[in-house]
């Protein structure tokens, strides 16, 4: 009778198997998780295109640095925009806060932007006409807000320069501080 001689213990073949199934386990998440990092940054965010609004006249917008984008060429088929998340201002309508929105250089259109209170879906601010290479930053509320947090929406029109019609918009998730 041949009898196979391992040196291995019982306790050493079952270390190594749960090793073994461990690395397969790590290596299963690591995929998974790349895979749903890569669709999450992927993903299309289309821009919804209504018809009918027309754009208002300008308000805050002041002239943003020119860097590399202004000798960018103007692509129609792009639009970027820049919203700062968190906004910050102090108790009071008439007192200037931090608001930060960028209608970048190398957009074609001019945008409205109005901020808007999710919980009560009051509008607590719009910009009038941000033309491409203009932002805001630093502006009233148009109401008043009590002390506190508050989760908002900038709602983001997007308009065709020559007719001032609508073309589309965007929205972006905002954090109201009001000190």
């Amino acid at each position: 009778m041949i009898v196979k001689n391992d040196d291995k213990t019982p306790s050493e073949t079952n270390r190594r198997k749960k090793l073994k199934m461990i690395i397969l386990i790590v290596i299963f998440l690591l995929l998974a998780g790349g895979i749903t990092m890569c669709k999450i940054m992927t993903r299309d965010k289309g821009v919804e295109i209504e018809a009918g609004d027309f754009l208002p006249a300008g308000k805050d917008a002041t002239k943003a640095e020119k860097k590399k984008a202004a000798a960018a060429k103007v692509d129609t088929s792009n639009f970027t925009l820049s919203v700062y998340p968190e906004a910050v201002f102090p108790k009071g309508a008439k007192e200037k806060g931090t608001l930060h929105v960028r209608n970048d250089e190398t957009n074609a259109y001019p945008i409205n932007v109005k901020i808007r209170v999710d919980n009560t879906n009051q509008v607590v601010y719009e910009s009038g006409a941000i033309q491409p290479g203009y932002e805001i930053y630093n502006v009233p509320l148009d109401v008043t807000l009590e002390t506190g947090e508050y989760k908002a929406t900038a709602e983001v029109d997007i308009y065709d320069a020559k007719s001032k019609e609508k073309q589309g918009s965007a929205q972006a998730a905002l954090v109201l501080t009001i000190k």
